[in-house]
């Protein structure tokens, strides 16, 4: 593997960390929305970034894509408001199954991995650059 390969793969994860972060800021910015569904009233269900690797090299290396975004399948929070308009029959509503500090840490560590794979680039354009320094 050369090292310019390490541009895509880096390139590929910080392309799938920002999509991830993205997400999470959706999550987050929804918490208290509220989705009509065929003149049903639902709380926004949060959203799950799963990651794939395409193997790109024999030695089971490679780049990072986004597999897809599902539903998160936690359930969703109950709050008993008898008086509120879209209570059940038995007083309660249904609200987003957002979890404000898994959101928080996940994004973080999302922020980390991005990070990382800037310093990754910044490492590896050192290593071109001496590289080609090698002979003056």
């Amino acid at each position: 593997m050369s090292l310019l390969n390490i541009f895509n793969i880096a390139g590929s994860a910080m392309t799938a960390q920002a999509i991830k972060m993205n997400v999470h800021a959706n999550n987050l910015a929804n918490i208290d929305s509220i989705i009509n569904k065929n003149g049903k009233f639902y709380p926004y269900i949060a959203k799950q970034v799963i990651l794939k690797q395409k193997n790109n090299f024999e030695d089971n290396i490679g780049e990072i894509e986004i597999d897809k975004i599902i539903e998160d399948p936690s359930p969703c929070k109950l709050i008993y408001s008898p008086n509120n308009p879209m209570a059940d029959e038995k007083g309660y509503i249904r609200t987003s199954n957002v979890n404000v500090i898994t959101e928080m840490v996940n994004s973080i560590s999302t922020a980390r991995s991005y990070q990382a794979n800037v310093e990754i680039v910044n490492t590896v354009k050192f290593m071109i650059m001496k590289t080609l320094n090698i002979g003056q």
